[in-house]
């Protein structure tokens, strides 16, 4: 498969691309800065160098020719004012699923966040991230031409993954490791019985593969 990544250089998007790579595949991830593309050629990926805050749709949709899937993994970053929330977060989001749209690119992974909610309430950074996170979930799950799965991680941390996950529709609170979140796209990106489902992901007993299956199809 082509697989091409948004937010390349993401701390989830390198360790997704690494995994993608080694089982074989055409790996590309966008990236802002080309500083960054040595990251990216370490993991195995094709850097493509683009500002999806700046980017036209016909831009984006060039750089996902002949590609067979499609993983939005970029984030305007903890950092951040309320403004790129905006602008990277949910504009970013249609703007890739838009340019999928239009290239015919129908299998598409949205990284969200868990409490994503349009009508999310509050002022603070915090909220307006989860309000732009829950918009454009909504925009994706709204597109009949793709074929989406939307994964929303809880509190995320750096420590080694176990490989044992929780996966469902709704989970609860709790944390997971960067490595494990990879896992599992990289096991949505191939698992296209799992369109059309919103899932949350924390720490659990079930080894990837397993838990991936287990939802497929539901």
């Amino acid at each position: 498969m082509r697989i091409v990544i948004a937010g390349g250089h993401g701390q989830i998007a390198l360790r997704l691309e690494r995994l993608l790579a080694a089982r074989g595949n055409e790996v590309a991830g966008i990236i802002r800065r080309s500083e960054q593309g040595d990251d990216l050629r370490e993991a195995g990926a094709e850097p493509v160098l683009m500002d999806l805050e700046s980017a036209s749709v016909e831009e984006v949709a060039a750089c996902l020719q002949g590609a067979d899937a499609a993983v939005f993994a970029a984030g305007a970053g903890p950092g951040s004012g309320v403004a790129r929330k905006d602008s990277v977060d949910k504009a970013a989001a249609v703007l890739f699923a838009d340019a999928a749209v239009r290239t015919g690119v129908r299998r598409f992974v949205v990284v969200s966040s868990m409490g994503a909610d349009p009508a999310h309430e509050g002022d603070e950074v915090f909220d307006v991230y989860l309000r732009a996170k829950g918009e454009a979930d909504a925009y994706v799950s709204g597109l009949d031409a793709l074929d989406w799965t939307i994964l929303r991680p809880g509190s995320l941390t750096n420590d080694v993954g176990t490989g044992l996950v929780r996966l469902e529709a709704h989970t609860g609170r709790g944390s997971v490791p960067r490595d494990d979140v990879a896992a599992v796209l990289a096991e949505l990106v191939d698992s296209p019985a799992t369109a059309g489902l919103t899932l949350e992901l924390v720490g659990g007993s079930s080894p990837v593969s397993v838990a991936v299956k287990s939802v497929a199809g539901n």
